[in-house]
């Protein structure tokens, strides 16, 4: 979980390629009416976010089977996105990816095609509530992907796959 730019994406999808899981981009699951309403720039709000929350827990965590990794790379911002998701469920690590807002303002800038523009990460991070400790692993955006998996893999104590 992050803002957006913190690297969710990156991170989840080299994850679950190292312990041949299955990496969903929460991204994906937007109705077209968000996507529209973020590619003008304007924000989401919470009536906006409830259905894509709704529909990633069905399709994406309640779906998937205990037996198998699962990594979703979503910005869940806030607690009550949290508990919708259920990330608070035995056998679900969550880790916050964390930045500054001028690291994460310069990789947005420099990424190209996607309807999440820069303007909007001032939003993001005023939406953002940051997750206790215990209810999410911490990380530094500064690490390089590499190391960011790997301190993953040591908190949460992921067997090789």
């Amino acid at each position: 979980m992050g803002v957006a730019g913190s690297g969710k994406t990156t991170i989840g999808q080299l994850l679950a390629l190292r312990h041949g899981g299955k990496f969903f981009d929460a991204d994906d699951y937007h109705p077209p009416g968000n996507v529209a309403k973020m590619s003008l720039g304007i924000p989401l709000n919470d009536t906006d976010r409830l259905p894509w929350l709704n529909r990633l827990r069905s399709e994406v965590i309640d779906a998937s089977s205990p037996n198998e990794f699962t990594v979703l790379a979503c910005s869940a911002l806030k607690h009550s996105y949290r508990k919708i998701l259920g990330l608070h469920q035995p056998g679900i690590g969550t880790v916050f990816l964390n930045g500054d807002p001028a690291t994460l303002a310069e990789r947005l800038s420099s990424r190209a095609g996607h309807y999440m523009k820069p303007g909007m990460l001032d939003s993001q991070l005023e939406t953002l509530e940051v997750p206790s400790m215990t209810e999410a692993f911490h990380i530094p955006i500064i690490l390089t992907p590499q190391q960011i998996v790997e301190r993953i893999e040591i908190h949460f104590q992921i067997p090789p796959a």
